[in-house]
Parts: structure tokens; sequence; C-alpha cells
């Protein structure tokens, strides 16, 4: 059985957040992304920031790549990255839907729970 790829729209998009997700759950790459996310940085000065091997980086910084969350720009044997904001767009309206349906909820059971304690002072008068 192998690995189904995206067919539409949704799916796509849906692809897109998973990669994005999995991409920003080390907090190494967290890292790099806030390095890059105001200027653009060669990989040899986003690997001076951290104390592993520039191998290591460069693994991180193709995750990233792939995940569409870093663009990278070739310049004669520099490879310069940055962090591309849109591409934490669709993520982003995620998230706040997930935050909006949550809000949501917790404010269904705080009714629910003062409609239950109504009813019950009122079967306690009773």
């Amino acid at each position: 059985m192998g690995h189904r790829s995206p067919v539409g729209p949704v799916d796509e998009r849906e692809h897109e957040m998973d990669e994005a997700l999995h991409a920003l759950a080390e907090p190494r790459r967290r890292a790099i992304l806030r390095l890059v996310a105001r200027s653009e940085l060669a990989a040899g000065e986003i690997a001076g920031h951290f104390e592993v091997t520039r191998t290591a980086v460069s693994q991180h910084l193709t995750v990233l790549k792939n995940a569409g969350l870093l663009t990278e720009r070739k310049v004669a044997t520099r490879r310069l990255y940055r962090a591309r904001p849109e591409a934490l767009a669709g993520l982003r309206q995620f998230l706040d839907q997930m935050w909006a349906s949550s809000l949501e909820v917790a404010r269904d059971l705080v009714e629910a729970d003062r409609s239950a304690g109504t009813d019950d002072r009122t079967s306690a008068a009773g």
C-alpha cells in the first residue's frame, strides 16, 4: 500500500500544510526560519548560529525549502535563503480557524454550565 499523492486543490493545500507543520515541529528549523524572516542569509551565516555541522544545517534548510517555507537564491557559489511569509499564510489561516472553533466550543461549554447551574438552583428552590 503506497502513499497517495494529493489529487485536488484541497488535498494539495492539506499536503502543503502537513509539510509546513512537519518542518516547524523541529526547534532548530523554527530558529532558522526566525533568522531568515527579515533578511536573506547565506547558508554559512545560518550555520554559524548553531552548534551543529553545516551538513545538519543544510538538511534543515532542505526540509524548510521543500515545505515551501524558504526561498533559495544562488549567487556565484553562495546559496542565500529567505523566509516565504506567504507560505505561512495558509498555516496561519488554519490555526486561526482552529482557535476560533476552540473559542466557540469554550463559550458553548460555559453557557451550558451556566444553564445547568440555573436549573440546579431552580429545582433546589422548588
